[in-house]
């Protein structure tokens, strides 16, 4: 981009380079956004920053914001833009190109509909006797087995894992390999060999699932697919892998990570806690108070603006990369009073940790019932449930890109 002029606002000094973006989280202070992130929300909207790969964009910050951009089809999600704002200073594969979540308008929506009768409210409710059943054996090994131990592997994972892959007709042994490939995928550190890797292992396990699916059937996701889109040629069997690989992928580790930082901010905030043990009824709401404070997807809704886009008194060019910042946008005290507090108690819809727009997450009625029966089961039958180790040495995912939440949590009761 060669365009001086800044039509978004001032931004300080228009000769001095643009501030570097994202930005580290203040030491000691995992649950919170990068202090800087204020700055952007309160005194700059729409601020030009430099992205990790050289990239000028814009940073939304402000909820309202954030609803417009997601919210207009001038602003495309289409990575394959060459202007497209990327996060990472080399070249990596761009794994999500090309995939429906990379699709504008009606060829996205087209994707949508397919997947629609397996993710609506209804379809999740029906599944909470499953999910219960999950919650409950993977309960019922951790009290044989006793603390401490890892929460992240011995139930944050394996739940949402377990899930997705019974809805897709995946094999439940497959689990731990699509789990370690996904991590990769996630992790902003990881090679673009091993990143590539990690996607060709998961895609071809797939794609072996699909032909035995086409040969024998089942009453699942992939069957469906394979019987409705398929067969009358509106899908081929490639896709059909790539769509049951992108379902997986989201469909577990947002939700695990979910599942193991709201328990460490319970923990962390025993007053809460007690609260919502108190009454298990502020549980559905507590996890919307959750799914706001702690934002999982902190960098990914980015777009690439397609003409000359006016919201309010700012202007963002055509060609101008944005980057729609979740996390702090649902710490907008505009619409969320004191948002820095964690209060079970608040009514926190509208909070945009599903994102926002036609690529809001369609797995969210799914994850929310996945979070309510794991955090529910979780802090009833273990009553005695605390840190293993100092909240300090709780590690964290701590690249840039990608996941906000904890990485591995020790626990014991």
């Amino acid at each position: 981009m060669t365009d001086t002029t800044d039509a978004a606002g001032p931004l300080r000094d228009p000769g001095a380079e643009p501030p570097a973006f994202p930005q580290e989280k203040a030491p000691g202070c995992p649950f919170d956004p990068p202090p800087g992130y204020r700055r952007f929300q309160t005194e700059d909207p729409f601020a030009r920053v430099t992205l990790p790969s050289g990239q000028r964009a814009r940073v939304v910050a402000r909820h309202r914001d954030v609803r417009a951009v997601l919210d207009d089809p001038r602003f495309s999600a289409d990575s394959s833009h060459p202007d497209f704002p990327r996060m990472f200073p080399r070249p990596v594969p761009q794994v999500l190109k090309g995939t429906f979540p990379r699709l504008d308008g009606a060829e996205h929506l087209r994707y949508r509909r397919m997947l629609a009768r397996d993710f609506t409210g209804r379809r999740a409710d029906e599944l909470r006797p499953r999910i219960e059943q999950i919650v409950d054996a993977r309960l019922d090994l951790m009290e044989e087995q006793g603390g401490p131990l890892d929460l992240m592997e011995a139930l944050a994972y394996p739940v949402p894992s377990t899930v997705v892959c019974e809805l897709l007709g995946v094999p439940p042994e497959d689990s731990p390999l699509f789990e370690s490939r996904t991590r990769i995928l996630i992790n902003g550190r990881s090679t673009p060999e091993e990143t590539l890797r990690a996607k060709e292992d998961i895609l071809h396990h797939l794609e072996g699932v699909v032909a035995a699916k086409e040969k024998r059937p089942g009453d699942d996701l992939i069957s469906r697919l394979i019987v409705e889109q398929v067969g009358p040629g509106l899908l081929d069997r490639a896709e059909v892998a790539v769509i049951a690989w992108l379902l997986l992928a989201a469909g577990h580790h947002t939700t695990a990570t979910m599942i193991g930082t709201g328990t460490m901010l319970l923990l962390e905030h025993p007053d809460q806690l007690a609260a919502l043990r108190a009454d298990p009824k502020l549980i559905p709401g507590a996890v919307d108070e959750l799914l706001r404070h702690q934002t999982a997807m902190q960098i990914g809704m980015n777009r690439i603006a397609t003409a000359d886009v006016t919201l309010g008194e700012h202007t963002v060019r055509a060609g101008e990369g944005v980057v729609c910042q979740l996390a702090t946008a649902n710490r907008d005290a505009e619409i969320f009073p004191d948002p820095d507090r964690f209060d079970v108690t608040r009514t926190a819809r509208g909070q945009l940790g599903f994102g926002h727009g036609p690529h809001q997450c369609p797995g969210q009625s799914l994850a929310r019932v996945e979070l309510q029966v794991a955090l529910g089961r979780l802090i009833t039958r273990l009553p005695g449930l605390r840190l293993a180790v100092p909240a300090a040495d709780v590690p964290f995912w701590h690249h840039l890109f990608g996941i906000h939440g904890v990485q591995e949590l020790p626990v014991t009761w």
